[in-house]
């Protein structure tokens, strides 16, 4: 059993290796772009920020892919963590309704909580992650909706592309990791009813 294990850990190793890297080099990033060009400018907060976010996905990402074998569940996997990251990154750069400051962009923090939450409910099993991930679609819809329709973001043309184009991004992508877990779920029930 632990030569499995060892095993199993060994051949995920250039993996885990190549990925931790581009999360370093996407972190070195805007540093290098800040030594060419003034147009970049990031704090130390920024850095930490960004550090922070990419651990946390990173390590959400390794516990999810430990989580199955299945290779729709891997994607649907990738695909959440992307989701949220994102969704975190957009909201602290230039902001989802309006701009970065605006405190409305506080309510995209239910997005990640009914993610974060429905993950743990469900103990990360395929059914359960996808029907979650419909949730965190159906929120992600609700509080654009109704923070734009409550005239929390920029006015205007500007404010309906904000939100129909966000919308439209975010909530695919949640649904497109309902789809890949639900893949994955109806596969393992497959390989159960066979075996």
């Amino acid at each position: 059993m632990v030569a499995n294990s060892i095993e199993r850990a060994a051949a995920g190793f250039p993996w885990r290796i190549a990925a931790w890297s581009a999360a370093a080099a996407l972190l070195a990033l805007p540093a290098v772009a800040m030594r060419f060009t003034r147009e970049v400018v990031w704090t130390a907060e920024d850095f930490a920020a960004m550090g922070a976010m990419l651990l946390i996905a990173g390590l959400a990402i390794e516990g999810l892919v430990r989580a199955s074998r299945s290779l729709p569940y891997r994607l649907g996997a990738a695909v959440a963590v992307l989701a949220g990251f994102l969704l975190v990154w957009v909201n602290l750069a230039v902001g989802f309704l309006g701009d970065e400051g605006n405190p409305a962009n506080l309510m995209f923090l239910a997005v990640l909580a009914v993610a974060a939450g429905g993950a743990v409910l469900t103990r990360v099993r395929p059914a359960g992650m996808a029907r979650t991930m419909l949730a965190a679609a159906a929120v992600q819809m609700l509080v654009a909706g109704f923070g734009f329709s409550a005239g929390m973001g920029s006015p205007g043309s500007a404010g309906v592309f904000e939100v129909v184009m966000g919308s439209t991004l975010f909530g695919g992508l949640w649904l497109a990791a309902a789809a890949l877990f639900g893949k994955a779920a109806r596969d393992a029930e497959r390989s159960a009813a066979s075996a």
